[in-house]
């Protein structure tokens, strides 16, 4: 079975370099590893030149793109892939040394799976987040998403959802599937990877998630307008917009009406409905925070639907 690994790549050379050190020293190490970078970011090519003449790496490939975004880097990782479990991790993790056996083996001895992802151990300020939560990677029925992959506990189960920086998947399961290019983001386009697993799971494979499947995440700044815990309101919009859309397509009729009316009166934190709105505005945001929120959010919905309605034409 061969293995490949997908590490896309922006002006963040010195996290690279650590995760391709942690590649390096997998168990089990993958057949090919391909580094999407930019074409133009000249000091990552430099310093991957110097790094492949001091390290042995086999199979490792470096492919350059023009376009921006981690969906166009993740679509050329899967077009140059050729292995038969296609990985993925981001340029600023590092893999535990026994992340390739583990997956090999789990895709190995269970056919049902079509997607396998992990923990991944989030460090600011140099220390680990610590937490614990058995709902991991799950959609209710009406739409609420649990996330919490970097606080799984537990054994092995199936999930609803992945998260980019820590997932493989078996090359029969996503033939012919790529990432949404519709998603919104110049670089880092929120919840791609939710429409990729929501797609797989959809053909009737397995998504499994296993807390011992670890990397560690180190969380380095973005060269977007998206800054993680940092409010913009570009990147709050763009990441409203991709949730509600990839919610709306993903639903069938009657599901899609409970999500719009969970989504209008609920929502989330980082898609905030009424209440929500209400309660970020007394946990601290302040109204005025809390109600630019809400519009946004609600411009984003309706943005969406434009764009679900786009792709019937």
């Amino acid at each position: 079975m061969k293995v490949s690994v997908i590490v896309p790549t922006h002006r963040r050379v010195t996290d690279l370099l650590r995760c391709l050190d942690a590649l390096a020293a997998q168990r089990r190490i993958a057949d090919e590893t391909i580094v999407v970078t930019r074409i133009d970011d000249r000091l990552t090519h430099e310093r991957l030149a110097q790094w492949q003449h001091q390290h042995a790496l086999p199979g490792l490939r470096i492919v350059t793109i023009a376009e921006p975004g981690v969906v166009a880097a993740y679509n050329l990782g899967l077009d140059t892939a050729s292995g038969d479990i296609v990985c993925f991790t981001d340029d600023d993790a590092a893999p535990h040394r026994t992340w390739l056996e583990r997956i090999a083996f789990a895709f190995a001895v269970d056919s049902r799976i079509g997607g396998l992802g992990g923990r991944d151990i989030i460090y600011r300020d140099g220390q680990p987040v610590t937490g614990a939560h058995r709902r991991v990677g799950m959609i209710s029925w009406y739409g609420r998403m649990s996330g919490n992959h970097h606080l799984g506990v537990g054994r092995a189960r199936r999930v609803a959802v992945l998260k980019g920086v820590n997932m493989c998947w078996r090359r029969a399961a996503i033939a012919g599937l790529r990432f949404d290019a519709r998603l919104r983001g110049s670089g880092a386009q929120v919840h791609c990877e939710l429409a990729f697993s929501l797609a797989v799971a959809r053909r009737g494979w397995w998504l499994v998630y296993d807390p011992e499947l670890v990397v560690d995440h180190y969380h380095a700044p973005r060269l977007d307008e998206d800054q993680r815990h940092r409010f913009n309101a570009l990147a709050f919009f763009n990441a409203c917009h991709n949730m509600r859309l990839i919610m709306y397509e993903a639903m069938p009729a009657w599901r899609r009406a409970c999500y719009l009316v969970y989504a209008l009166g609920v929502g989330g934190r980082d898609d905030p409905g009424l209440v929500r709105a209400l309660k970020l505005a007394v946990d601290g945001d302040g109204w005025t925070r809390a109600m630019h929120k809400l519009a946004l959010a609600g411009r984003a919905a309706i943005a969406a639907r434009r764009t679900a309605r786009a792709a019937m034409h």
